[in-house]
Parts: C-alpha cells; structure tokens; sequence
C-alpha cells in the first residue's frame, strides 16, 4: 500500500500540466510540472505577460490564498488543465519602456559617446537614467525576494542528499529535454568549460550609476580574454534571458573582438530543490549542460562561479564561491579577485578532472602553484 502511496505521488510530481491563464481580457498558455513551485509558476506567467511576479496575484477555484505561498509545490494543489487560472496584476509600463529604451541607449552611446545622456536626461520620460535602479530593467528579478543576496552553508549530508534525490533527478532530466541552450558561438573541442554568473559575480547589480560600465568589476575583459585560451565561456543568470542579453550587450561582452561567448542561460534552465533545514530554492544544475554537449562538456572539465553556494548544490564538486562584488563606487579601486581567479584557472588548466579539486580552497593552491614554479 505504501509503495503504491508513494507510486502516485511521484506520478503527481512527474506530471506536465498545460494552464490557461487569464490576464487583461486575453488567455495565455504556461507549462509547468507537480514539482515546480507557485514561484516558478509566476515567473513563468511573467516570460508571456511580462507582469513581474511579485505584482501577480492569482486567483484559482478551491485554492484560497494558497497560491500566495511562494514555496508551495504544485503538486501539493488541485490544479487541472481543464480549469483556468486569473492572474490580478498591472503591467509596469516603466518595466518595459526602461527595456525598449536601454537597447536603443546602447545604440546611441556607441554612436555619439557619452553625450547621449543629455538626451536620456532631458526628454526620458521616467526621469535621469541614474534615477533608475538597474533592478527596473529585469523582467525577472532573481527569486523575486529581497532575501536573495543572503547565502547559506548546506551540510556535506545535505547537499548529498539534495543531489542524489530521485525527484531532483527527475527534474534535472525533464528540464534538460526541455530546456534548450541556443549557442551563440560553437563548442570548442578539448576546452575545458566555464560557467559564470552575473550578479555580484561581474556585475553590481543594486548600485546605481549614469553609465553601466561604472558597476562592472574591474579586469572583466582582461580575465575573459585570459582564459578564453583555455575555456569556452557560457553565462548563466538567474534573472530573464532579456536582461542578460540586454546587461552583456551594454559591457560589451557578447561582441568583444577578444573572446567569444558560447551560451547565455536564464533563470529558465534552473530547477527547484527542496531542503528540510533550508526549505525550497533554485539552483543551476550543471548537467543540462552536459546532457546537451556531452562530447564537449562533463564534470571533469567544468568549473562554475558564483557569488550564492547554493546555486551549485547538485555538483557541488564543480562550484567556486566567489567574493561578491557590492558597492561599485567603493570598491571598485580595490577589487582584484578576476585577476586572481585567472591564475587560478589557467593553474588548473591543464588537469584531467576539475572536479577532484576542492575548489574552496583556490587562493591556496595559488600560492601553492607559484611557489612549484619559482623552484623549477
């Protein structure tokens, strides 16, 4: 009886639904799966309405405030394909005038330098661009909660237990068939693979500033440019593919003569896992992109960065910490840590398997890899 319990639930938990969402006098069409969270759900609402998540309130028969629980499994709902679902929620105008207006403000600073902030200030209809946080831009915001930026440790028997659960699995397998990388530029044979995140992690995402490239970190086209020798580069994000596309294009990163990007992920390709000490989060499982580049990418050849550990927690043997990079203005004088991390990588080159490394353990090694060369 148990094992027929536990049978059914998994079969909930497996299931694709197809949802009809109503919105504005018009009907949209979302896909998500049981064990998917409500917050994924308003975040796939918001990919076709762009209303941002944290704007929505859906309304669903039966339901109740359930749906405001963000962390809420789908599967734990009587939801149905055959029913639809109202969404409450104002679309933010300066959202999406922000977004249309930052293409056209990249544009037009590389054709008339930085004059075209005059235009911007005195004609922009939501005031001076710097009067604009860089979150007004993101049709997605990272997890949709202010807590984001807080990390946590997860115990070895956690994370072991996180990456070896069966329903994690199943979920790393459906969203890598789902799921698909678009290059933009081909796979490298014999490179080793680096993943990069974008927050904190190149980019100061919360300050504020006239010009984008003042809340870069410091060395990012020399690092890039560096290791592009040894690595092909993929960035993933947390945030909507528009605002990666849109924050690489505005640093220059996505036609930089000097190296070349071969993919950018969003928070799409990123799945639900479930703690009992943590509760329920996203992270980035690496294995969707080895599931689609086999021939090209695995665990042994793949390193990650990234400013939040728990984006790595199903292959945790791949992942680096990385200092977070806040307050630009401060700090940006003083910032060394891509230039560190490119002796780093280019130490680990040349080894068979990056994941046998503990990665924690990177300024050490450093030091290690120096002193071995000044005696030979």
């Amino acid at each position: 009886m148990a094992a027929e319990t536990s049978s059914s639930s998994s079969a909930v938990t497996e299931e694709e639904l197809t949802l009809t969402v109503k919105w504005s006098g018009k009907e949209y069409t979302v896909r998500v799966c049981g064990d998917d969270t409500v917050g994924e759900l308003k975040r796939r609402i918001c990919e076709v309405t762009n209303v941002l998540p944290k704007r929505q309130k859906l309304l669903y028969p039966k339901v109740g405030s359930k749906l405001a629980d963000e962390s809420l499994l789908l599967s734990q709902l009587p939801l149905k394909s055959s029913l639809k679902m109202t969404m409450i929620g104002e679309f933010d105008a300066r959202v999406y005038a922000q977004g249309v207006f930052d293409y056209y403000w990249v544009f037009l600073d590389m054709w008339l330098g930085m004059g075209v902030m005059v235009f911007w200030d005195n004609w922009h209809p939501f005031g001076p661009l710097h009067h604009i946080t860089v979150e007004d831009d993101i049709l997605v915001d990272e997890v949709d909660s202010p807590d984001v930026i807080d990390d946590f440790e997860l115990g070895q028997d956690e994370v072991v237990e996180i990456k070896d659960n069966d329903a994690n699995r199943q979920k790393l397998r459906r969203r890598s068939a789902h799921y698909k990388i678009q290059l933009r530029n081909p796979c490298r044979k014999g490179k080793k693979l680096l993943v990069l995140d974008i927050d904190y992690t190149l980019f100061d995402h919360r300050s504020t500033a006239e010009n984008p490239l003042e809340l870069m970190r410091p060395y990012l086209h020399e690092f890039l440019t560096a290791v592009y020798a040894e690595y092909d580069i993929i960035i993933w994000s947390a945030t909507g593919m528009k605002w990666v596309e849109l924050k690489m294009g505005q640093l220059g990163v996505l036609d930089n003569p000097n190296y070349k990007i071969t993919a950018l992920l969003d928070h799409s390709a990123m799945i639900t896992v479930h703690s009992d000490a943590r509760g329920t989060f996203d992270c980035k499982p690496l294995g969707i992109i080895w599931a689609q580049y086999p021939e090209y990418y695995s665990s042994k050849n793949t390193i990650m960065f990234d400013d939040l550990r728990r984006n790595f927690v199903m292959n945790p043997q791949n992942g680096l910490t990385i200092k977070p990079f806040k307050k630009a203005h401060a700090n940006r004088d003083s910032d060394q840590e891509l230039m560190k991390l490119t002796q780093y990588l280019l130490a680990i080159a040349d080894l068979d398997d990056l994941s046998s490394i503990d990665h924690k353990e990177w300024e050490s090694y450093n030091e290690d890899y120096f002193k071995r060369r000044r005696r030979t």
